[in-house]
C-alpha cells in the first residue's frame, strides 16, 4: 500500500458552491462522470461524491490541490457498480512516480454528506 486517503465533502454547500459558479460541473468532472450524475435524482449528492473521492486520492498521492486537474482523477464504475479511479495527465504521472498501480476507493452519500476513501496500491 502506497497511501490512503478521506475526504468528506458538505452536499449542501457543495450545491450552493455549484449553483453560483458557472462552468464549475465542467472543471471538475469528466463528461462521463457528468452524465452518470445527471442521470441520477439528485446528482449533486454524486457530484459531491466523486468530489471527494478526487481528493481523497490527491491526499492518497501524497499531493495536494493544484497538483494536477481536477478532471485527470476520474471516478469509474466496473460492470459490478464497484468505484474505482482513472488517471490521466499530471495525476497519472504523479501515480506513477509514486509506484501506484492500482486503487480501491469506497464511496458513500446521504442528503446532506459524501465521503470518499481512497486507497493506492
Amino acid at each position: 500500500m502506497v497511501g490512503v486517503g478521506i475526504d468528506s465533502v458538505e452536499v449542501p454547500r457543495f450545491r450552493t458552491v455549484a449553483a453560483r459558479t458557472p462552468g464549475i460541473l465542467d472543471r471538475l468532472f469528466t463528461d462521463a462522470e457528468r452524465a452518470y450524475a445527471e442521470r441520477r435524482r439528485d446528482p449533486t449528492e454524486r457530484f459531491a461524491a466523486r468530489f471527494a473521492a478526487q481528493e481523497a486520492a490527491m491526499k492518497a498521492m501524497g499531493v495536494g490541490v493544484g497538483s494536477c486537474r481536477w478532471r485527470e482523477i476520474e471516478v469509474v464504475r466496473a460492470p459490478s457498480g464497484a468505484p474505482s479511479l482513472r488517471l490521466s495527465g499530471r495525476a497519472l504521472e504523479i501515480a506513477l512516480d509514486r509506484g501506484i498501480s492500482a486503487w480501491r476507493l469506497s464511496l458513500t452519500h446521504t442528503a446532506t454528506v459524501a465521503e470518499a476513501v481512497a486507497i493506492a496500491l
